[in-house]
């Protein structure tokens, strides 16, 4: 669900902010191959998922909250995941493009964190975003990649905890320490 629930906030905040009404052009996260492309007949935004990784940021701490009857439910710490969208627009004409590609990342530069209101279901963590240069895929090797044309585009990192652990009844907190006694009665 995590990477669902994060495609369907981002879509949300592009159509609103943009905007971007769905009668007016599509946001689509299919990879931009050149059969792809060769579809596409409206103004279109692509976010291309191509790389999902732990992130170097530390797992989100261990959590606690009160379950069902009073008992106190925990788990583990969350991994943190980098999601990594290329992202491009498409349109009539190169400079079109340009222009809905250039709206697309001033509405993201605008934002560090996917706002809530976007997301359907809130995630374990803040949905925070970032454009990155990415020296390991480079752009010009992704579209060479996937058969397309070189594109304007940029990429653009998605860092969320992932629910990796259910929550369990924790153990009753420890109120007082009974010394032992021996086999021979004393402590």
């Amino acid at each position: 669900m995590l990477i669902p629930v994060v495609e369907d906030g981002l879509e949300r905040l592009l159509r609103d902010t943009l905007p971007l009404p769905e009668d007016a052009g599509d946001v689509s996260f299919d990879p931009p191959s050149s059969a792809w492309s060769a579809q596409v007949n409206r103004l279109t935004v692509n976010l291309f998922l191509y790389q999902v990784g732990r992130s170097a940021q530390p797992s989100r701490g261990p959590q606690a909250r009160p379950g069902a009857g009073g008992v106190v439910e925990r788990r583990f710490a969350l991994p943190m995941v980098d999601l990594a969208y290329l992202v491009s627009a498409w349109a009539g004409s190169p400079r079109d493009e340009h222009s809905l590609l250039g709206d697309v990342l001033t509405r993201l530069l605008a934002y560090q964190v996917l706002p809530s209101e976007h997301l359907a279901r809130p995630p374990s963590s803040p949905v925070q975003l970032s454009l990155v240069t990415d020296e390991r895929n480079r752009p010009r090797e992704l579209w060479s990649t996937l058969g397309g044309a070189l594109k304007a585009s940029f990429t653009l990192t998605v860092t969320v905890a992932a629910d990796a652990y259910d929550w369990e009844e924790a153990a009753p907190l420890v109120t007082q320490v009974v010394p032992a006694t021996s086999r021979w009665g004393a402590p």
